[in-house]
């Protein structure tokens, strides 16, 4: 079969195009996902081994529980940063950073399994009448209010070292604007390989070591001229560079969920506020999910809503969410990358995204690239992370206005208020977060919990609701028949006259 022939459609069957460009094909969905997913836990600290073997398990979990018929690809969620930040950040009991990972990661498990909770709701009583309890007007500003609470941290991290940020923004904006095929859909990947080029070539020719903080924090960097506002690489990371072994295990026990309940240390406290801090995020991501559904949908000219069903595609990310959590690793989540990959192939095969799967967990069991990702640096980290939290409000903006929600009304207004002013201010504040006692357990709620928890109770509470949900691929393919057999009703019309 010659390629034009082949290339001419869609293809719903990859073996038609022959084994090398199914492997080829496979890669280029890794690559797509590939950046913004090892990106997460170089922000949070987690094990980028375990991100790569967990997006690829939980991909071939949502596979096989969605009947594989979606061709979707689950990476590392960005939803859920602000909530392994809010509970990391804790001063409890001298804990570290890396204790407290684990008590973020049951938050995210537990916030898994309300994927399991809402899809037994759809099964029950259908998509319309669950959905109607988190409208654009609650959805829009909570993911609004996630970028907004995550912004401080990337402008810190841009500090470390303003040129090499703006690098990093520059590349990945003239690839998303002007690029064209795998450069398009790949700008944070090239903005991370850019901006690192740049950092290894400054290093070699013009870098001298320097101690940047005092007292327990302070480390040894690579900075320019060796000035500490122009930081590069840290003395460490390289160092971990040449001790990596190039095969071994992915994730350690001692980081992971099953570690809290074996070491006869758990926190009873740090559980729950990880709990309450953490599951109302999942609001947004399962809004998130739908959307990301109905897009594939769109764009594979398939109704995945109806079959296999949204309650199989939700349990398939919960599951995900949870199992990736459990072994330490960060939450996942459907990609809008790899539904890119789609439109741009147009091969609509699922077993090439689970070929792309399997490559990512074979890649998960290399320590030697997971310390060179490790490795990158803080000033490329916040260069890219601030293009991506100020994506993630860009959807929520997205969200409110695609959606038209009505700004005239008084109800809409003080629901979107509140939840962003509770949301950043509580962030912000000279706290950090509201702090409570019930009985012996301390708990502490994030901005972002309280606004997220206020702004559903406002909106189940307030009376004015004029927002009803609708399968929008349904809805567009009703619109589409309506105009087309708009004429044959003006014929009949004019017969009867």
């Amino acid at each position: 079969m010659g390629k034009s022939k082949v290339m001419d459609g869609p293809v719903y069957d990859a073996k038609s195009l022959g084994a090398g460009r199914v492997v080829v094909l496979g890669f280029q969905h890794m690559f797509a996902m590939f950046g913004s997913t090892v990106l997460v836990p170089a922000l949070t600290g987690l094990s980028v081994s375990a991100t790569l073997l967990f997006a690829g398990l939980g991909t071939l979990l949502f596979h096989l529980i969605s009947k594989r018929k979606v061709p979707a690809f689950l990476g590392s969620s960005f939803a859920f940063l602000a909530g392994y930040f809010a509970i990391s950040g804790l001063e409890a009991d001298g804990m570290t950073k890396a204790e407290l990972l684990p008590y973020a990661c049951f938050g995210v498990a537990i916030a898994g399994l309300v994927y399991l909770v809402l899809a037994g709701l759809i099964k029950a009583f259908g998509v319309n009448r669950v959905m109607k309890f988190f409208p654009p007007i609650v959805t829009g500003p909570i993911i609004i209010a996630i970028g907004l609470c995550l912004s401080g941290t990337a402008i810190n991290s841009c500090a470390t070292n303003w040129p090499i940020a703006i690098v990093a923004i520059l590349i990945i904006v003239i690839c998303n604007i002007w690029g064209k095929g795998m450069i398009r859909i790949t700008p944070i990947l090239l903005g991370v390989l850019g901006a690192c080029a740049l950092c290894v070539f400054l290093a070699l020719m013009n870098s001298r070591i320097v101690t940047v903080g005092a007292g327990d924090a302070a480390a040894n960097y690579y900075c320019i001229a060796g000035n500490p506002n122009f930081q590069l690489f840290s003395t460490a990371s390289v160092k971990a560079i040449q001790n990596a072994k190039w095969i071994g295990m992915p994730f350690a026990y001692k980081d992971t969920v099953f570690n809290i309940f074996t070491s006869g240390t758990a926190n009873s406290g740090l559980l729950l506020t990880s709990i309450i801090t953490i599951v109302p995020i999942s609001l947004a991501t399962i809004v998130e999910h739908i959307g990301d559904i109905s897009a594939i949908s769109s764009t594979v000219d398939r109704n995945f809503i109806k079959d296999p069903g949204l309650h199989r595609t939700l349990i398939g990310d919960g599951l995900a969410t949870t199992l990736a959590s459990l072994f330490g690793a960060p939450a996942n989540t459907t990609y809008g990358e790899n539904t890119g990959v789609l439109t741009l192939s147009k091969v609509y095969d699922p077993m090439v995204v689970r070929l792309a799967a399997v490559f990512a967990i074979c890649f998960s069991f290399s320590p030697k690239l997971a310390a060179c990702i490790s490795a990158i640096p803080t000033p490329v980290v916040g260069g890219i992370s601030l293009v991506l939290y100020g994506m993630i409000s860009a959807v929520g903006v997205r969200n409110v206005v695609e959606n038209q929600v009505d700004f005239s009304k008084a109800r809409n207004v003080i629901i979107a208020a509140i939840i962003l002013v509770l949301s950043i201010g509580i962030t912000y504040s000279a706290a950090g977060s509201i702090d409570f006692q019930i009985g012996t357990v301390a708990i502490s709620l994030s901005g972002l919990a309280v606004g997220s928890l206020v702004g559903i109770i406002l909106n189940a509470a307030l009376p004015g609701k004029d927002y009803v949900f609708e399968d929008k691929q349904e809805a567009a393919q009703s619109k589409n028949s309506t105009l087309k057999s708009e004429p044959v009703q003006k014929e009949k019309n004019k017969g009867k006259k």
